[in-house]
């Protein structure tokens, strides 16, 4: 894939249907590098690329976190928040059945299925974010405010910071 086109995934024909502003980042992707090698790639802040995290409640209810690539989420500060028991990742196979989406490729935008999706709250402060666009080695710069305007999303502080 070339630097001068970018897919055109479910995110990106959700993000153009909207009116969404967005910049297309295309890096090579590898298997496990997660944030840190994105932002390298990209040279940007690991703290603006925002992974999307399916996760699911004790009773197998899907929902989706956006956290700061370098910050862990707090599971038993979000079960809290959400009023669950506990909250656990999706294993990759019922992540991609949910969303439509490969791990590693999730986007919030554009899933299957409309999932709750909680939001760090600190990602709002943010002139700028990085996050994924429905597929591996793509993400697109949006202004973080526009994550109201595609997705019904609530605030959370369930953020670990790095030691």
């Amino acid at each position: 894939m070339d630097k001068t086109s970018y897919p055109v995934t479910p995110a990106v024909r959700l993000l153009r249907q909207k009116k969404i502003a967005f910049e297309p980042r295309l890096y090579d992707y590898k298997d496990r590098g997660g944030t840190a090698r994105s932002a390298a790639e990209l040279q940007v802040p690991e703290h603006e690329v925002i992974k999307t995290i399916v996760m699911q409640t004790e009773e197998q209810k899907p929902l989706i976190v956006l956290m700061h690539g370098d910050y862990e989420i707090s599971t038993k500060e979000l079960a809290r928040a959400i009023g669950a028991k506990s909250v656990s990742p999706c294993d990759p196979n019922a992540a991609h059945k949910h969303t439509g989406y490969q791990v590693g490729g999730t986007s919030p935008f554009g899933t299957r299925k409309n999932l709750p999706v909680y939001v760090e709250k600190s990602i709002f402060d943010l002139p700028r974010i990085y996050i994924n666009g429905g597929k591996r080695g793509f993400l697109v710069a949006i202004n973080p405010l526009d994550l109201r305007a595609v997705l019904p999303v609530t605030e959370v502080q369930v953020a670990i910071a790095p030691p």
